[in-house]
């Protein structure tokens, strides 16, 4: 596995990605729109091992570079609720009738690894495993429930990542973890709204970390869903915002009218991909130091938005 496609390359995964799997010595293409444009992998672009291509994976030309690859990690993406109902069917052409094409299109030897989502899941009382039936209530989470189905079928890999935070080169703010800690410092409060809902976590890196963990170990993992996050990171809402005001002082406001679109509100059970040797290594607690660190340094926040 030497020459690696990233869709979605300079993304809050992608262009952390993209820098391990060249620290790593693979040769990397990554294809993106570059709606929120190139800084997230410009500090990257003098390597001889990268190559660039702004193009939309809708695009049949973008089909051509599909058979000199070895692995294929999909994280082009209308990502989260609010994207995917601003507009549907941009979200299905993304993220389910390219994910067809694309799969269609690879061959047995070729690894391809999907971003995908534990929205799926639903309202779910118990504890979720991958055996957990899917039973979508949102817009994205049925688009990445239905595409999980033609990447498992080309003996693909699908990650279920839970709720991501973070600091990356493509910062989002919309991911609740990184939302309060800028609510936090630029307003001086939060509102929230079923506090005592549960919620598991996984940083941004640990989502790269796994990426490259299931590749590594792709003979066993081909085939296969993982859900991927940590089982010392499920926690309500009012347990994250309690964590983060151990270092900043800020007021929470309570919503009793709002609700997750999603209906998240559950636990997951990562016992599968540990089985298998994964273990997630960054905190919460140090996620959100760093998140602290990189908000208090910076004014404009309006380019780091998901839609």
């Amino acid at each position: 596995m030497k020459n690696i496609l990233i869709t979605g390359g300079a993304g809050y995964i992608g262009s952390l990605l993209t820098e391990n799997f060249l620290e790593l010595g693979y040769k990397v293409t990554v294809l993106d729109t570059f709606k929120w444009g190139v800084t997230p992998i410009m500090h990257l672009i003098r390597n001889p091992k990268l190559e660039v291509f702004n193009i939309d994976i809708r695009d049949q030309s973008s089909h051509r570079f599909i058979a000199k690859a070895d692995c294929i990690v999909n994280l082009a993406g209308i990502v989260g609720y609010p994207a995917c109902d601003a507009d549907k069917w941009q979200a299905y052409e993304v993220n389910v009738k390219a994910v067809k094409e694309w799969t269609s299109k690879i061959s047995n030897n070729q690894v391809f690894i999907q971003a995908s989502t534990g929205s799926s899941y639903g309202i779910v009382k118990d504890i979720c495993t991958e055996e957990t039936p899917i039973n979508p209530v949102t817009i994205y989470g049925s688009n990445k429930a239905e595409a999980e189905k033609y990447v498992l079928d080309k003996n693909g890999i699908s990650l279920r990542f839970a709720t991501l935070y973070g600091v990356s080169p493509r910062l989002r703010f919309d991911l609740m973890v990184n939302q309060v800690v800028l609510s936090a410092i630029q307003d001086g409060y939060y509102v929230v709204y079923q506090a005592n809902f549960s919620r598991t976590f996984l940083s941004v890196q640990d989502a790269v970390n796994s990426i490259i963990f299931t590749l590594d170990k792709h003979k066993l993992t081909r085939s296969n869903c993982y859900n991927v996050g940590s089982d010392d990171q499920n926690f309500t809402k009012i347990e994250v915002i309690d964590l983060i005001r151990k270092y900043i002082d800020f007021n929470i406001i309570q919503n009793d009218f709002a609700e997750d679109h999603d209906k998240r509100n559950y636990k997951v059970s990562y016992e599968k991909i540990k089985n298998i040797g994964f273990v997630s290594k960054v905190s919460l607690d140090e996620g959100v130091q760093n998140l602290i660190k990189t908000v208090r340094i910076f004014k404009e926040n309006s380019i780091y938005r998901n839609y």
